[in-house]
């Protein structure tokens, strides 16, 4: 049996190279200390490194600019020792299955990025989810220079995401690498993730994982959340702000066995205040209820080298639009007051079981399962959308290694079933899709300055054909503290147009589809392939650590769904092949001028084009240029107290209308929207290791779009529309709000 036993032994560095750190790595098998092969020994911040041999025998460079020698290996805890000078080093690492557990604390970033890995991954803590009031995860990027926030439209609330200039669902968004929101809950599923159940959040730039499965096109964002074994026991956060939206989180944890955690989460908002500012006779904030509960369970046994989680969820959402003279009870189905209702109720399931083989740590299994049913009734004044969508999701994976841990890979196959049944006005479509697909990735790791991830998975999909999605990333280190990265991939989705683009249903515009013979709506399925380059660079600046990252992104469609807006009086979907692309840069800067002070900057570039049926032109509604800053600042901890402020900068170019010339002179818009830019501030005082207050001003400066409603004054004319929003409608908000904890340690 392996247990812990760490030895370092350190002769005279005169026995050995001035310029070498030689040494030797075993472990413990039965008792007795062997070699081990493949161990990872490299220096701290730097990508200089080696691997041990057959004997266990290992060789470094050694530089006085590096001190902290790392030792790692797959199933092995890593450890880290102090070298100042060379030395022979003697190291035996043990096998994690008989480590209890230790927590370490240390200040670290909100926001990072590797210098090893070869995928371009920012991951957020969930320290950046408190910079600002962050209530769901469509609200969890507003402090984040890779996603943009955007409104749907003036009515629904709903917020959607794009990256690399392109919309929510070109990017998979996954629930611990399980994809979550996708199909039915494309419009609002971003809400139904609280922010308090989020422990971290990995945003990935390019095609992302074959493992994951074959849609994701522009990104990947996966969604950590908290773990019943490692949250606080007892969790409340309460939330008010000034438009009337009042939230309630609890966080319940229990240890029920030694090897068994269970915690209850429950998540609460409501907004009954209606409110319209501009005074156009619409809410500037839907009416909503939403109540949402997790049961997570979670079992660790890491003698024999299983761990698994079972979520359970429930989630029921209203919400009213329109006018605020609109009453369902006595307006619906007329023509009296303009208005609607999306109620929205969902419940699943999912499961993960992974295990480690107790003799081959570096080999593992995994398996994923998971079950939603999504029921969505809604109408839009006199337009009807009702959508139920079950969804099942299956996914077993193989880990091991080719020789050594330079060398690994990942095998399985995975499985999906998609049922929809849709009612868009008096239309029924009705559709199942079910795929079966198998994938390899395989990922090398010279240890020096070269890594490198390429996977390829086949599936065969009901409706979308037999076909192969190839992905790759690479990352090399030309100098000193750099990082340079390349990817491109393919992916491909069937097109939910409906769900995907609910705002039509707020318009008077009819529907429109170019039926082309294809297997979904009579349209084929969107491919596209992106490329991407990008360089982080590390650098010191009076003695203060600091980094810049230049990005770079093309995204170019073989095939695309068109949602094309240029004629004011229908939205119209139809294929067309080539010719749509996107490209996107960014560089962004972040610095830490002196302590406890970070300081955040980027600078954005679009140039996102569609290929319409009348030419190429500018994608609607999409900046050019966007500029992102953000400063956040901690006073020291004194008796478990603190201070922090946070303040956000967001400024966005000027964008293009869809055009409005068949309108009457009086309801055209110009060619484009003016520029404009918000701020956003936090203040949290932090009384205790238990309590803290927190209160905070969205866009203090007051700035709002004017008459964000097309003919506002007749919602059942010809001229109606409320998708012509490119700025804040409600302007200024103001919230506070507090947290109590008991952590898991009750003597903490």
């Amino acid at each position: 049996m392996r247990y812990i036993q760490i030895v370092v032994l350190f002769v005279p560095f005169w026995l050995f190279s001035q310029e070498k750190v030689a040494g030797i790595v075993l472990e413990v098998f039965e008792g007795k200390e062997v070699p081990l092969a493949g161990a990872n020994v490299f220096w701290l911040d730097s990508q200089i490194g080696a691997v041990t041999d057959f004997k266990g025998l290992f060789e470094i460079p050694y530089s006085e600019a590096y001190d902290q020698l790392v030792f790692s290996f797959v199933g092995y805890k890593t450890d880290t020792i102090k070298i100042m000078e060379p030395r022979k080093v003697r190291k035996v690492l043990a096998s994690t299955a008989t480590l209890d557990e230790v927590t370490i604390r240390s200040r670290r970033k909100a926001t990072s990025r590797s210098y090893l890995q070869s995928q371009n991954m920012i991951n957020v803590s969930s320290a950046e989810l408190l910079k600002a009031a962050c209530c769901n995860l469509s609200e969890s990027f507003e402090t984040n220079p890779s996603i943009d926030v955007n409104f749907a439209d003036a009515v629904t609330g709903s917020k959607q995401i794009r990256m690399l200039g392109l919309t929510t669902p070109y990017t998979l968004i996954t629930t611990e690498n399980i994809p979550t929101i996708r199909g039915a809950s494309q419009a609002y599923g971003l809400t139904f993730i609280p922010g308090t159940w989020v422990e971290s959040i990995q945003i990935t730039k390019g095609a992302g994982s074959v493992v994951n499965g074959f849609e994701s096109i522009a990104g990947q964002i996966n969604t950590e959340l908290v773990k019943p074994s490692t949250d606080d026991r007892v969790f409340v956060n309460t939330y008010g702000a000034a438009n009337g939206r009042l939230e309630w989180n609890t966080h319940l944890n229990t240890k029920v066995s030694e090897k068994w955690n269970t915690g209850l989460y429950v998540h609460g908002n409501y907004r009954g205040e209606k409110n319209d500012r501009n005074e156009d006779g619409f809410l500037d904030t839907p009416l909503m209820e939403q109540i949402n509960l997790m049961n997570r369970w979670q079992y660790l046994d890491t003698e024999k080298g299983f761990v698994s989680f079972l979520n359970l969820n429930y989630l029921k959402d209203d919400k009213q639009i329109g006018q605020t003279a609109f009453n369902p009870a006595t307006d619906r189905g007329g023509a009296n007051n303009w208005g609607g209702e999306i109620d929205t109720e969902r419940y699943g399931l999912s499961f993960k079981l992974g295990y480690v083989f107790p003799e081959i740590p570096y080999q593992s299994m995994g398996l994923q399962v998971a079950y939603s049913n999504h029921d969505q009734e809604a109408y839009f004044g006199l337009r009807n959308y009702n959508i139920q969508h079950q969804s099942g999701y299956v996914n077993a994976i193989f880990n091991s290694i080719i020789s050594d841990s330079r060398h690994t890979y990942k095998t399985g196959l995975n499985a999906t079933f998609d049922d929809y049944q849709e009612l868009v006005e008096t239309m029924e479509y009705d559709r199942t899709e079910q795929s079966v697909g198998a994938f390899f990735e395989y990922s090398f790791d010279d240890l020096e300055d070269f890594t490198m991830t390429a996977g390829l998975r086949l599936d065969t999909h009901n409706l979308l054909g037999t076909f192969a999605t190839p992905r790759i990333h690479a990352r090399y280190t030309p100098w000193d503290k750099a990082a340079f990265r390349v990817s491109a991939g393919r992916g491909k989705r069937s097109a939910n147009i409906f769900a995907e683009n609910q705002s039509l249903f707020s318009t008077s515009r009819t529907i429109f589809i170019n039926d082309q013979g294809g297997a979904v709506y009579g349209l084929s399925p969107e491919i596209a392939w992106n490329y991407g380059v990008s360089l982080l660079q590390g650098f010191n600046l009076f003695d203060r650590k600091g980094d810049i990252t230049l990005d770079y992104y093309r995204t170019d469609f073989q095939n695309q769904v068109v949602v094309d807006w240029e004629d004011v009086n229908q939205v119209r979907f139809y294929n067309l092949e080539n010719g749509s692309t996107a490209d996107s840069f960014q560089i962004e800067l972040n610095y830490s001028p002196f302590e406890y002070f970070d300081f955040r900057t980027a600078y954005k570039f679009y140039d996102v084009k569609t290929d319409y049926a009348g030419g190429t032109r500018e994608k609607p509604l999409t900046p050019n240029h966007r500029i992102f800053a953000n400063v956040g600042y901690e006073t020291l901890v004194r008796n478990n107290s603190q201070w922090k402020f946070d303040l956000t900068y967001n400024w966005l170019g000027s964008q293009r209308y869809a055009s409005t010339q068949g309108n009457a002179s009086e309801y055209r818009l110009p060619e484009r929207t003016p520029s404009f830019g918000t701020f956003t501030a936090q203040i949290t005082k932090v009384f205790s290791a238990r309590f803290e207050l927190y209160a905070g001003a969205e866009n203090f400066t007051d700035v709002t779009q004017g008459n964000p409603i097309l003919d506002a004054e007749n919602p059942f004319g010809s001229n109606f529309d409320t998708t012509f929003v490119y700025g804040p409608i409600f302007g200024s908000n103001y919230y506070a709000g507090l947290r109590y904890k008991i952590p898991v340690r009750s003597d903490n």
